[in-house]
């Protein structure tokens, strides 16, 4: 994804609210890294069609901060598939609500393992595993 402006539609759109803030006033880098790791399992559920775990995440830096009432979009996109391993790639943009701009804040690459019913890693659907019901 550019880092001119996001690309595609958002997988998720949230507004910071006060709760989310550290004593400054900007809001907690964990909170912005939990609705990221949300998105990501989004569409980690969607491709492994049930159950997927975070196990990794990489590269996350911070380059803005997020304000409350800052309205936050999450774009996810999938980099990389292993037999069970899902690589996803997140951008967290900010959009102060009076403009129409947004900022990139941060983006990381989130691992997900797609798991079976009693929390093992297990195929992929399209490693052979098309039958494969949600868990």
């Amino acid at each position: 994804m550019s880092s001119d402006q996001p690309k595609g539609e958002p997988v998720i759109r949230t507004i910071a609210m006060p709760a989310d803030t550290n004593p400054s006033g900007d809001i907690f880098g964990g909170w912005l890294m939990a609705q990221m790791d949300l998105a990501a399992g989004n569409l980690a559920a969607r491709l492994a069609r049930g159950r997927a775990a975070t196990i990794a995440v990489e590269g996350m830096s911070f380059l803005k901060p997020v304000k409350v009432g800052d309205e936050v979009s999450l774009y996810a996109d999938l980099v990389q598939t292993g037999r069970s391993s899902m690589r996803i790639h997140v951008e967290a943009w900010r959009r102060n609500r009076y403009v129409e701009r947004s900022v990139k804040v941060t983006d990381a690459t989130f691992t997900f393992v797609a798991l079976d019913v009693e929390g093992r890693p297990r195929p992929l659907p399209d490693h052979g595993n098309s039958d494969s019901q949600p868990s």
